[in-house]
């Protein structure tokens, strides 16, 4: 994707400490945004402040949103209100805490984070959900999906507390949109894979591929993730959306509608899908925002099968 000339926008990310905030940061940066990062630990980047804040507290979940985006003596800038928020703060998966914690967690905060932002008058709010909403990932035994491709037209029904967490944020978002009219763009992002991580995913992935439903044979680069939180920042107008924000193949070297009847035989069609389009397909952002991935798994894989 090339960095096409633009006005730098004033941004602020929440959780940009983390695995995918942090590349998508980086991302950002390189379109010439400018970033305070919310969060409570610091980002190892010099060029964003890092504001450490419990965003389960309204209270600092607004102050976050109204805050200078870097110290200096004296403040040389005057305070402004940000151009978007990116809200990627929360508790990244299930087990890592108990589950009523985990749901606190995340509805609490991503509602303060949308509460705070349409009141303050920010225009645009970028929400990182999941494609664990469809229901597979953590499902309570191996479940079918309903249909391919897997888009944002299928219905939601997790049985799992994250998930649950991810579309109560939906629907408090599109309840948000719908009253103070603004744009609102929630990304399902599949399973983030760093550069470092690149190598020992697709293994697994294509000489595995059986063992990946639970991925929906799809992933999410974590340097397209930022540019998929550039393209969001940049177009404005579309009132409440959802992305499934994924790349563009599936993760084996399979044909996919050859693949899925195989593996998934009971699952219907449709609609015919591109020879390797991902089964979480991207088409609507592909559509609607221009999105055009940077970097294939195809083009980075150096493993022998």
């Amino acid at each position: 994707m090339s960095l096409l000339p633009h006005s730098g926008k004033r941004i602020v990310f929440t959780g940009g400490s983390g695995l995918a905030g942090s590349y998508a940061i980086s991302k950002l940066l390189e379109y010439g945004h400018k970033i305070l990062n919310v969060d409570l630990t610091p980002l190892s980047n010099p060029d964003v402040y890092t504001l450490k804040a419990d965003l389960t507290d309204g209270a600092q979940a607004f102050n976050s949103l109204s805050c200078h985006f870097k110290l200096t003596e004296p403040f040389r800038e005057p305070l402004q209100t940000p151009d978007a928020v990116i809200h990627f703060a929360g508790i990244p998966r299930n087990m890592l805490v108990p589950d009523n914690e985990l749901f606190r967690v995340n509805t609490m905060s991503s509602y303060n984070v949308i509460e705070s932002a349409c009141k303050l008058g920010i225009k645009k709010i970028i929400l990182a959900s999941s494609v664990t909403t469809y229901g597979v990932t953590y499902a309570e035994g191996d479940v079918d999906y309903p249909s391919f491709p897997v888009d944002e037209s299928v219905p939601v029904n997790p049985m799992d507390t994250y998930a649950t967490s991810k579309v109560c944020m939906e629907r408090v978002a599109s309840s948000f949109a719908r009253r103070f009219g603004v744009d609102i763009y929630v990304l399902r992002i599949g399973a983030v894979i760093t550069p470092d991580r690149h190598e020992e995913a697709f293994r697994g992935y294509v000489n595995e591929p059986h063992h990946w439903k639970v991925h929906g044979w799809s992933y999410t680069d974590a340097r397209d993730l930022g540019n998929m939180c550039h393209l969001c920042v940049e177009k404005d107008g579309l009132g409440f959306q959802i992305f499934n924000a994924t790349n563009d193949e599936i993760t084996n070297e399979h044909p996919t509608e050859e693949f899925l009847r195989m593996v998934c035989p009971e699952t219907p069609f449709t609609r015919v899908m591109g020879k390797y389009e991902a089964p979480f397909t991207n088409r609507k952002m592909k559509e609607m925002l221009k999105f055009q991935e940077e970097y294939p798994w195809r083009n980075q894989s150096n493993f022998k099968n």
